[in-house]
């Protein structure tokens, strides 16, 4: 009867994802996690590497963002659970490969909540107090200033712990607020003084004076990427959301397009807003720790000073708090894939939230907050993070069209034989132009996470470990030798010049691509996913059985139905 009880309780709590969450709400689910700190920093750090040419690579990011987040939108509409996005892989090619994606993909995602605090925290460096001023020294925080991270990290996290409702009556308010700061100080800034020279004959080298290599690593490592990151979030939510097949993408493709916009223009706006003194060192020489509000005290604009030290706040513990959601959700995705302990897939039954998990995101956001202690040097870790994270989905979604062909797909992507190669291909770009050895080390720490999943292999007595490992080993190869790319590389990206510029990037175009033939034929129907597509009833089934199984563990407890 105690058996029966737990697997009750169990079947209970991990269906009761309650679907109530619309399009317009996943849409500012996924515009709440991009305009966070991206916005604050991303200008000026893309302008630092790339010049004038960082408008470029913002468009470069949006197209490459895009068509790896509609490759996701199929799988979120065809398999609508809570951290679904590290699940998919798992469906595909078996538990090894989904374990090296969701490692990946939770790396990229846990690490942004302490970023995300960090931003507020550097931009109050400039305030007009000493104690302020001291909080971001030599490039990075004090010890106050870590206090003070730490403590809006807790906020992130209660934001989250009495339930997704919420969170989301939360977010909403919050991504309202913080798109409308970012145009309002765009459009300041145009008409305030704009200097359409900073784009073509202020400094030596025209609009692109470190090349297009530059542009590139900018696209990599500025915070583009890490910026454009929040599509995730209404995948990842797709579980709680309405007619996901119809309203995961528009969440996904309307809050991309709606940052890309604002992004675009904030990058427009601070080009032509600097002054020749600024730029008297060249664009290597910009060195701002609160840029748009430092712009605006310089324009004499104390209107938007206040509104842009707001929003300092606001924005980041929006996206904080975003992340702090959807990770949770990961966790519980993962303890599903049986690679997690079974702890973190524990459903509060009132609030209907892992916390568990949320207790474990929160002690590792500490553990990056300290060992990271400025928003460049970790906005770099997660943009490559990110890009690793992205390499299954395009994979995925065109193997489970060969070996899943009956599955139903409320969302079917008419061009994905040239969108999903075009996605895989630019992504190993985005990776390489990263530069050694930062690619180097991010591909280290995905890796060295493998010793926790033969933990649990072991557990389980090792089940069709061959299969499991002919579904990964493109992906373990793939990461190797990316590495040994990106060594050997040009010099224009970090590499001993073996391979020179031009040549070094079509190697890898080609070695992707072969690589994305052989991952899509690498997948087979796993058992995961005929578990899965077994488990998959009409909604008016599963509410039946729901509310029986419910009636039954009442009966068992002596409690009253739910």
């Amino acid at each position: 009867m105690l058996i029966e009880h737990d697997c009750f309780e169990r079947y209970i709590l991990e269906n009761r994802h309650i679907r109530h969450i619309g399009p317009y709400a996943l849409m500012l689910t996924g515009l709440g996690s991009i305009i966070g700190s991206g916005w604050l920093f991303g200008a000026a750090r893309a302008a630092h590497i790339a010049g004038p040419a960082a408008v470029v690579a913002w468009i470069g990011g949006m197209i490459i963002i895009l068509s790896i987040a509609l490759s996701y939108a199929e799988l979120g509409a065809m398999f609508p659970e809570a951290g679904g996005m590290v699940r998919y892989a798992r469906y595909s090619h078996g538990s090894m490969l989904g374990f090296i994606a969701a490692w990946a993909n939770w790396i990229a995602i846990v690490s942004v909540i302490p970023v995300e605090a960090e931003a507020s925290v550097q931009y109050m460096s400039t305030w007009p107090y000493a104690w302020a001023q001291g909080l971001f020294v030599n490039h990075e925080l004090s010890s106050l200033g870590l206090i003070l991270s730490a403590l809006l990290v807790i906020v992130y996290f209660l934001i989250n712990y009495w339930g997704v409702k919420l969170y989301a009556r939360t977010n909403t308010l919050v991504t309202t607020f913080k798109l409308i700061v970012p145009a309002l100080a765009a459009v300041a800034l145009l008409y305030s003084g704009f200097h359409g020279e900073n784009f073509t004959t202020a400094v030596p080298g025209g609009f692109a004076p470190y090349g297009w290599s530059a542009v590139m690593t900018a696209i990599a490592t500025s915070g583009i990427v890490f910026s454009y990151n929040g599509f995730q979030s209404p995948i990842n939510m797709a579980g709680e959301a309405i007619n996901p097949g119809r309203n995961v993408p528009i969440g996904v493709i309307g809050s991309i397009l709606l940052a890309a916009a604002v992004y675009i223009l904030l990058q427009i706006a601070f080009i032509g807003a600097l002054s020749p003194a600024d730029l008297i060192n060249g664009w290597h020489g910009i060195n701002f720790s609160s840029p748009f509000a430092q712009l605006a005290m310089a324009l004499g604009l104390n209107w938007l000073v206040f509104l842009l030290y707001a929003d300092a706040f606001i924005s980041p513990s929006g996206t904080g708090a975003t992340y702090m959601a959807t990770t949770t959700r990961m966790i519980y995705g993962m303890e599903r894939n049986g690679t997690m302990p079974k702890i973190f897939g524990n459903v509060h039954p009132l609030y209907h939230i892992p916390r568990q998990a949320m207790w474990f995101n929160l002690a590792v956001s500490y553990v990056f907050l300290f060992f990271f202690r400025s928003w460049d040097g970790l906005a770099a870790v997660i943009s490559v993070a990110t890009v690793i994270s992205y390499l299954t989905g395009p994979v995925c979604v065109a193997s489970l069209r060969l070996t899943a062909a009956d599955l139903e797909r409320p969302l079917k992507l008419p061009a994905l034989a040239m969108l999903a190669p075009f996605a895989f291909v630019f992504s190993s770009l985005v990776l390489y132009w990263a530069r050694w050895p930062l690619t180097g080390k991010i591909i280290l720490l995905i890796v060295a996470a493998l010793p926790i999943y033969f933990w649990y292999q072991v557990k389980a007595g090792w089940p069709d470990f061959r299969r499991e490992l002919k579904g990964a080993l493109w992906m373990m190869i793939y990461l190797m030798v990316m590495a040994a790319l990106s060594y050997y590389g040009s010099s224009e990206f970090g590499g001993t010049n073996l391979l020179p510029y031009g040549i070094d990037m079509a190697v890898v175009a080609l070695m992707s691509l072969a690589f994305y033939y052989w991952g899509i034929h690498s997948g087979w129907r796993t058992r995961y996913l005929n578990d899965e597509h077994n488990a998959h009833t009409p909604g008016d089934v599963i509410e039946a059985e729901l509310r029986e199984k419910e009636n039954q563990l009442a009966a068992i407890t002596g409690s009253t139905a739910l």
